[in-house]
Parts: C-alpha cells; structure tokens; sequence
C-alpha cells in the first residue's frame, strides 16, 4: 500500500513553533512525557534513603516504591524507537548518503558523550573511584545504546524502511530465543568476553577504564530499526494514522498480557502468585526484565505509548506546552539533569554531615544513612524540572529558529 506523504510540522500541541519539517509535535510530547518521567528515576536513584537499585525485583516492596521505578519503563523503550522513527522521518528529505553520514556521526558523538560527559557528571570522579578499584567508571547507558545503535541504523537504512522493520520485529520477537543459552552476568562481571555485551550486562577494563555495560546492545537496536520502520506510519494523514496507533497500541498491550499471563515466552523472569496477595502478585506480573529488555517488557512499554501518542492532541494545553519544550531538546535535558541531579546530592550529603568526597562516586555506593523517604524525592524532582525548564525553553527556540549544522547534534 502506497504511503501518503503530507507536511510533518503540526503546531497544535503548544510551544514555540519548530518548521523543521520532520517534527511532529506529539511526538515531542511523548518524548518531553518520557524524558520528565525518567527524571523521577534518576532522583531516586541519588537521593532515596537506602535504595535498592531496581525496586521492581522485590515483590514485597511498597506500592509506591514500585510505581515510581516501574513508570519509569516507559521512558528507555521510547527513546529509542522515537530516534527511530526520527531517522525515518529524515530519509524523506535526506539521501540515503546523506544519511547515513548523519547518523554514523551521531551515534559516534553520543558514545562519546556516554563515556566522557555523562558518566563523569553520575560519578563525579574522572580520575576513578575506589568502589571499582580505583579505575574509571564508564557506564554504558542509554545514551550508548542509542548511539550504537544509530551507527547500526546508518547502514542498515540503505535496505529501506520495510526492511528495517522486519529486521527489528524480528530481533524483538525473538532475542528471547538467546536466553537459555546466553552467558547471565552482573554488570561488574569481568570474566566474559566483549560479545556477551550485546545481549548481557557485564563489564571489560580497557586501561584505566571500567566500561560497565548496563544496557546490552542487541534488543535495543532491533527496537530503533523498528522505529525507523514504522516511521512510515507518521506520514499518514493524521485521523488515519492515529487510528492506526490506536489499534497497534491495543494490540501490543494484550498481546502482553496473555504472553505474560502464558509465561511460556517471552521474559526470562517468570511469574509466580504471591503469599501476599493481588497486588504482590501484580508486582511480580509487571516485573518484566529491562537488561535485556525482554518481548513482554517491549510490549508492556510501547503499547500504551502508542495510545498516548494517538490522543497527545487531547492533554490540557497548558501540559503541551511544557511538554513539547522537553520533548524538542532531549539531549540537553539529559546531559544538565544528571549533573544538576548530582550537584544537589551532594548539597543533601554535606547538609546531613557527610562529606562531598563521599558522594563524588556512583549512587550505588553512597554511604549508609543519607537520602530522604519517597516523598522527598518526588519534591526534589519537582524542583529539577521546575530549574531546567528555562533552559529548555531557550534551547527549544534556539533550535526553532536556526539551521546550524551542529544542532543536529544537540
């Protein structure tokens, strides 16, 4: 079926007008949505008093504990199939030379900026941390698996987006399939070779480097070539193509519920009724596995994107507007939310009588006895994005209304 092309540009959902012509603005909603979301990780991350690393391990936790961390699933799956589709939208104003050399270049510089910006802004230690040794830390993050991820995209692209999408269909469906014979790691696990990286957690000394593999590759690029797929998807008239995520976003959000229910396939973590009760057990059924993320994890996050993405034109204005802001300068949220993150960490410790050297390492191995309950967290978050919203703003309008090479890259 033929693919109708019309202007990409929809001014509807708020915020200074941006003409570059492969934006949609619900798509920026969504992506502003997910990145102000991903906020909340991050904060209790650095600030939760005796936090565990992954909340949603525990079936005993508290409810609340459990939503805070699991919302933020959404956050890393759409991510990366909006770079995706992104990188689609481009191909119809780019050649496919033209883009390949975006995105190769790209994806290198936001490697670049993984290992040399934000893991030093997380650990605040460039010259290393005893916790590793010593050495330092690199962790390989989201920002990698995107990067990667685009360099794998800026070749992959020359076999055009129908291509693409079955490719990453496929790689989503069945990396699974890996599981039972793959190598299981921890991600300070330095006793496998580089490879297990692609579909583990784990991590390799170059040097006086520890680069901490936390997101493993493979899933993540099937879910950008996927993206970059279904981008055709976001030319459609806009009635068509919101029916369309509609049906898509039902579909994918039952087909995890009766694969998650079957548990047969699909996540390595099987599910199990509780002693405690529903909503114990409802923990355990949502506790789909994100390194690797898994089928069931993939269509738990992405179905009800879809849907959000098809009635982003119904959140209150006031809402698009702030949204669509974040959405539109992600890189820059990212980059100042970590280190501003850090930075008011560590104002937290030496308030409560430690000292700065004892924060100026990875959140994981903060001393015992700092941090505030999860009601702090969410203030210290509400003040986070109540700070950055100014840059935001002016980057947002920066980007509106210049053509500078270099933007493409921020």
């Amino acid at each position: 079926m033929a693919v109708t092309s019309v202007p990409l540009v929809d001014r509807r959902v708020g915020a200074a007008s941006d003409q570059r012509s492969y934006r949609l603005a619900s798509l920026d909603l969504l992506r502003g949505l997910v990145i102000v979301i991903m906020a909340i990780d991050h904060v209790r991350d650095f600030f939760l008093a005796g936090a565990l690393q992954d909340p949603t391990t525990d079936p005993n936790v508290t409810l609340g504990l459990f939503m805070t961390r699991w919302i933020t699933h959404f956050c890393a799956p759409v991510f990366v199939l909006l770079a995706g589709v992104s990188a689609g939208l481009m191909s119809a104003r780019r050649t496919p030379t033209d883009l390949a050399r975006l995105l190769f270049t790209r994806g290198l510089w936001l490697i670049g900026i993984e290992w040399f910006v934000v893991s030093t802004s997380a650990t605040f230690a460039p010259a290393g941390i005893p916790q590793v040794g010593g050495q330092i830390l690199v962790t390989m993050q989201v920002i990698w698996a995107i990067g990667a991820s685009m360099v794998v995209l800026s070749a992959a692209q020359w076999l055009g987006r129908r291509a693409c999408l079955l490719i990453g269909a496929l790689v989503i469906a069945g990396h699974n399939l890996l599981d039972p014979i793959w190598p299981t790691t921890g991600v300070f696990d330095q006793n496998w070779p580089l490879w297990t990286a692609l579909h583990s957690q784990m991590s390799i000394s170059v040097g006086p480097f520890l680069f901490a593999f936390l997101y493993p590759l493979l899933p993540w690029t099937g879910v950008m070539l996927f993206g970059f797929g279904v981008s055709m998807l976001f030319e459609r008239p806009e009635a068509v193509r919101n029916a369309s995520l509609v049906k898509w976003g039902i579909a994918l959000t039952v087909a995890f519920v009766v694969l998650r229910a079957l548990d047969l396939y699909g996540d390595p973590n099987q599910w199990e009724s509780q002693a405690r009760g529903m909503i114990a057990t409802v923990i355990d059924f949502l506790n789909t596995t994100k390194y690797p993320p898994s089928l069931d994890f993939v269509l738990m996050t992405l179905g009800p994107a879809a849907l959000l993405c098809a009635f982003a034109d119904r959140v209150h204005s006031g809402s698009r507007g702030i949204l669509t802001t974040f959405g539109r300068v992600p890189f820059a949220f990212y980059i100042a939310h970590v280190i501003l993150i850090h930075t008011l960490s560590v104002m937290l410790g030496v308030a409560q009588g430690f000292r700065a050297s004892q924060l100026m390492t990875l959140f994981l191995f903060y001393p015992q006895g700092y941090g505030v309950s999860l009601p702090g967290v969410y203030l210290v978050w509400v003040a986070v994005i109540a700070i950055l919203y100014p840059l935001c703003r002016w980057m947002a309008s920066v980007k509106a209304r210049r053509r500078d090479w270099w933007l493409s890259y921020v």
